[in-house]
């Protein structure tokens, strides 16, 4: 892993950087100025050891991402948009149960279109050896997940959304190299990065298809039920592949498996603009913080430590 692990999400006209204890959102306001939020973050999974397992801990991570993340998306509305409509007090309880339904039918399409449909699909088409159907449902999985990003790629709203993708990865990319976080510096790095949720993305459609295929072909709700039921888990699987592999990410071997998530990035990522990069080193500068702190943890499991203060 990188010294300082830190990962980000796009937003709408900014990015959000998160590090072990500190999460911070950089959003553009229509004017030209830089809104900044900052606020501390602690897992869930680092003051309870049963729930920081292996596994354990990337099931409870993508809980804790979904919910940073929507706050940083309403934080990042709110500010690209405030000359745009009137200042807004607290949201209203209406507001909160808008929202929470708006979440509940998106997960729900998304278990319909990634979990139930392939399945029923593959039925349909006379599939019935464990084998045979897991791997078509699979082969079909991922043909949903391919025409998904293609179309928010196209999207002609989403395209800024997806260079401030691009401007997250380089920014970062530029932080592990150890690279000035400047504008031009960070324009300099690559747009992929290993660590991606779209990598994440992919690497749970490829588990599923093994656990699905052992689960076996669906015959009723309470099966279908049981898949859904299996995805935290398969998360957490695809969640400890992309921490081992970012700590072995110069090796051949490691490069080769990575790869096809990278290729899926070419959709979800496009390439920044300067002002975009901006942005995206206003976020990240805040939630370096943590580097002394991370430091000091490292080194304590390993033996004395010496701290060289810079004035």
């Amino acid at each position: 892993m990188p010294f300082l692990p830190v990962g980000g999400q796009a937003v709408i006209e900014g990015v959000m950087m998160r590090s072990p204890s500190l999460v911070a959102v950089a959003v553009r306001r229509p004017e030209g100025a830089i809104a900044l939020m900052e606020k501390s973050f602690a897992s869930i999974t680092r003051r309870h050891r049963l729930l920081g397992l292996p596994v354990v801990r990337g099931a409870v991570g993508l809980f804790e991402t979904l919910a940073l993340g929507i706050s940083a998306l309403n934080f990042s509305a709110d500010e690209a948009t405030r000359d745009e409509t009137p200042a807004a007090g607290k949201p209203s309880a209406l507001q909160g149960g808008a929202q929470l339904l708006t979440i509940a039918i998106s997960l729900a399409l998304g278990i319909f279109v990634f979990v139930v449909l392939p399945a029923r699909l593959t039925s349909w088409l006379g599939f019935e050896g464990r084998l045979g159907f897991g791997l078509v449902d699979g082969l079909l999985r991922l043909v949903a997940f391919v025409l998904y990003l293609t179309l928010i790629s196209q999207w002609k709203e989403m395209r800024r959304v997806l260079g401030y993708h691009g401007a997250e990865h380089k920014a970062i990319h530029a932080l592990e190299a150890g690279a000035p976080l400047t504008p031009e510096s960070v324009q300099s790095f690559s747009r992929f990065h290993p660590r991606c949720g779209t990598s994440f993305l992919f690497l749970v459609v490829v588990v599923s298809v093994v656990a699905f295929t052992f689960i076996g072909r669906p015959h009723g709700l309470r099966d279908h039920l049981l898949r859904v039921a299996c995805m935290p888990l398969i998360a957490g699987v695809a969640f400890e592949f992309i921490r081992l592999t970012a700590r072995h990410a110069t090796r051949p071997f490691v490069r080769a498996l990575v790869w096809p998530g990278l290729q899926f990035q070419r959709l979800t990522t496009r390439e920044p603009d300067l002002t975009m990069c901006e942005v995206a080193i206003a976020a990240l500068e805040r939630v370096r913080g943590d580097e002394l702190v991370v430091k000091l943890e490292r080194a304590a499991a390993t033996g004395p430590v010496e701290v060289a203060f810079i004035q």
